[in-house]
């Protein structure tokens, strides 16, 4: 085996590996949670599916990449819970050293290629690393909706911060971003997701 392929396939070996990091979300039909390789599987559908209500005209290959790459780091750095702001004082830290370890097996132009695409998703800059950022952030809005509030009612999150914490889906899709709002209010309603508690004031 000559030495790229070598480098290569070792690669692909280790990135199996996120196929056994779980992700907080529960899957939609069933009742054990969603792994990072599922999770990137299903964006990459969304993309396929709901490219034509991206704010710009979006790269669809370049999307793609770049979701089937974001999560890789998760193989080193772990899944970080959406609402742990403990957790994410040192989320990028971490996760830029998985990248560094992980891209850093593969042969040098492949190995820039994904951290760049993994740069320019976190940076969240351009029309595609903006709607790939949008479906990131929906997708686990839409599990929850459909299966009960699991992982809010788990962990006592407000409509508030489901709204404050995907705002940013805007950036990508004013379109989805609308759908992220109405599910939001629906979940209220059904009372899977709660109101933040009222502000008492002094007099």
């Amino acid at each position: 085996m000559n030495e790229l392929l070598q480098q290569q396939m070792q690669f692909l070996i280790e990135i199996d590996k996120l196929k056994t990091i779980e992700r907080q979300t529960r899957i939609i039909h069933g009742d054990r949670r969603e792994n990072d390789a599922e999770h990137s599987w299903h964006l990459a559908m969304m993309a396929v599916i709901l490219q034509g209500h991206a704010n710009q005209d979006v790269d669809l290959l370049k999307v793609l990449k770049m979701l089937l790459v974001h999560d890789l780091v998760e193989i080193d750095a772990g899944d970080t819970f959406a609402y742990d702001t403990v957790g994410y004082t040192d989320k990028y830290e971490r996760e830029i050293q998985a990248a560094n370890r992980l891209f850093g097996m593969l042969p040098q132009a492949q190995a820039e290629e994904l951290m760049n695409l993994w740069l320019e998703f976190e940076a969240k800059e351009t029309p595609e690393a903006a709607f790939a950022s949008s479906l990131d952030r929906m997708q686990p809005v839409i599990h929850n909706h459909q299966n009960e509030g699991d992982t809010w009612m788990k962990n006592n999150i407000t409509s508030e911060q489901v709204l404050n914490r995907n705002r940013e889906v805007e950036r990508g899709s004013e379109t989805l971003w609308a759908y992220v709002q109405e599910i939001v209010q629906d979940s209220v309603d059904q009372g899977i997701l709660a109101k933040p508690a009222p502000q008492l004031t002094s007099e």
